[in-house]
């Protein structure tokens, strides 16, 4: 059954204490995943990371997600531009990796364009009748950034971002997300479907079963979920010293960041923003996670980790930094082959749909109820 109408997701709309989880199939689908990429990722607004990632004029980075390829600029203006990553010569690729330039130049037939992606030279092209530079320029599409967060979108018609985000700057405030440095960007690919791996960096369901020997025990029982409007699940845990290390390397916490107070000081927020990318804001750091696509059974993920500018400027940050990181590398081991399992199980013809745990899972239940109502074709048809 991989066909999305004959798909019930009504289970999966109801609150966190009475939903069931998405089928099955929504994890294994060809038909399916090519509809995600289609009704969400062309449509939705999309977190792409942190914009200090090109946080200078000319710096770029070549984004390649669900089947598109793109270009995140800053321009001569300090402004954030996402160009489609095609000449509008003979469609050859652009640019790869990241880096920075003070144009774009087609590496095929040199056609040069400038950070605002006016076309400024086509070798020879004047003897094409009625050739217009000015009708050659970069496909360019929606970009924004907030909180330190860089946002494209495909859909010239969807909503303005901050109608997508509704009340996220008013739960976020205590955190001053967009001051914070991006320390590394890692990307890797892994063998589940995209919503699971944002699955399970959203529940605190896994962590005795998965984790009960490096973080579980910094954790205690979360606070309810947050009722918000946007297209966000949030939730807030307080944490025996900080959730950015493992049970035994506390000792090299890093300061916390300057001026939080209250709850924002002991403990974490993660937050899913629908679609693609998570993140917890720690009382001491930031790490995130974006994934895409790769197919039903496969995914890109990215993750970063952010600091405050003052615990960068310390001298023993690369030091107490790497403790992070490595804290980071050791959750995601130990994520990965539970991840590699779930998919292995929702291939099963047996598999079905469970229900949640309302407390514990409350921002996944947030999620399926966001996707059932983006995914749940008009009218039933």
């Amino acid at each position: 059954m991989n066909d999305l109408s004959k798909i019930d997701l009504s289970a999966a709309q109801l609150p966190a204490s009475e939903a069931s989880c998405l089928p099955p199939e929504c994890y294994t689908s060809q038909q399916i995943c090519d509809t995600e990429i289609a009704q969400i990722f062309r449509q939705s607004w999309l977190c792409v990371g942190r914009s200090d990632t090109v946080a200078t004029p000319g710096e770029y980075q070549a984004l390649d997600m669900a089947g598109q390829s793109l270009i995140l600029l800053r321009d001569q203006d300090g402004e954030l531009r996402c160009y489609a990553n095609t000449c509008r010569h003979r469609a050859a690729r652009l640019v790869d990796g990241a880096g920075a330039c003070k144009g774009i130049r087609c590496p095929f037939h040199s056609w040069f364009y400038g950070l605002d992606g006016r076309l400024v030279s086509a070798p020879k092209m004047e003897a094409a009748a009625g050739f217009d530079k000015a009708d050659n320029g970069l496909i360019a599409h929606r970009a924004e950034e907030r909180h330190g967060f860089a946002f494209i979108c495909l859909n010239p018609d969807a909503a303005p971002l901050d109608a997508h985000l509704a009340d996220f700057d008013d739960i976020h405030a205590p955190w001053p997300l967009e001051t914070l440095v991006s320390a590394r960007r890692l990307e890797i690919e892994v063998d589940c479907n995209w919503k699971a791996f944002l699955e399970v960096f959203n529940e605190y369901y896994h962590l005795p079963f998965v984790h009960p020997d490096s973080i579980d025990s910094v954790y205690a029982l979360p606070d309810p979920a947050e009722d918000v409007a946007g297209a966000f699940a949030t939730q807030y845990g307080a944490t025996d010293g900080t959730g950015g290390l493992l049970e035994d390397t506390q000792h090299a916490a890093l300061p916390p960041i300057p001026g939080l107070a209250g709850p924002a000081a002991r403990g974490a927020r993660y937050t899913w923003m629908f679609p693609n990318m998570s993140f917890a804001a720690n009382q001491d750091a930031l790490w995130c996670y974006e994934a895409y696509p790769l197919g039903p059974n496969r995914c890109k993920v990215v993750q970063t980790s952010c600091f405050p500018p003052e615990s960068v400027a310390l001298p023993e940050f690369a030091e107490k930094s790497a403790v992070y990181l490595e804290r980071m590398d050791a959750a995601l081991a130990e994520d990965v082959p539970a991840l590699k399992n779930q998919q292995r199980g929702f291939m099963n013809p047996d598999a079905v749909a469970g229900r949640f745990q309302p407390e514990l899972e409350p921002n996944v239940a947030s999620f399926a109820r966001w996707y059932a109502g983006i995914m749940t074709p008009a009218d039933g048809a």
